[in-house]
């Protein structure tokens, strides 16, 4: 009878000491291999570790945060399941996260046992997370609100300048990318503002991915 595959495993970790933490506790557990352990995103994406089953992503990272780049490693390795690490628990980069694609969340203190079950979970297509974080996706779910009161849709060019400062752009930028004024844009910003009810890009952004809006 053939031995079970291990669970290729990928680190990204700025922290040195807990990347080499991790690195150590995967190179030793049974059933699992740690395939490559990098300090961003961007070194991440330029390696070749192979085929990789599980991401353990740090959500504070140098350069893309992790929070934003959920979707970038999905797509560097089609199939492979994310699971985020955190120090403490933040209600809108759990949102935000899970709205880029993670499946699961842990505090960093997770016991060694635990992380190792969550990530067979993960790789197994569960979405495993700490209890800390779990009571605050359902608090911010059952908040949620479902659709735009009517009337309060935003337009297609709304839409577009609220996707590209999810996207990083800064309003130059996206006046560039569209072909509009500073001003045109700041206005569309407002009106954003208004219709969401928020009073912040960081609370746009969020309602927007909360709403299904952007992506």
């Amino acid at each position: 009878m053939n031995a079970r595959p291990p669970v290729r495993v990928a680190v990204v970790e700025d922290d040195r000491l807990t990347r080499l933490a991790l690195q150590e506790l995967l190179d030793h557990a049974e059933d699992f291999a740690c395939v490559g352990a990098f300090r961003s995103i961007e070194d991440a994406l330029s390696a070749d570790p192979g085929a990789v089953n599980v991401v353990l992503m740090d959500i504070d990272l140098p350069g893309i945060p992790g929070s934003e780049g959920v979707h970038l490693v999905r797509d560097r390795w089609p199939g492979c399941e994310v699971l985020m690490l955190t120090v403490y628990p933040d209600r809108e980069k759990v949102f935000q996260s899970i709205c880029n694609g993670a499946v699961g969340y842990l505090l960093k203190k997770t016991p060694a046992r635990r992380l190792l079950e969550a990530i067979c979970e993960a790789a197994a297509g569960g979405a495993p997370m700490s209890p800390e974080i779990a009571r605050q996706v359902v608090t911010m779910f059952r908040a949620a609100p479902r659709e735009l009161p009517v009337g309060e849709a935003l337009t297609p060019q709304e839409t577009q300048v609220l996707q590209l400062l999810a996207d990083g752009y800064s309003y130059e930028n996206v006046g560039s990318r569209m072909s509009i004024s500073l001003n045109t844009v700041r206005t569309y910003i407002r009106n954003v503002y208004e219709k969401l009810h928020v009073h912040t890009k960081s609370e746009a952004v969020s309602q927007g991915l909360r709403r299904g809006l952007i992506r």
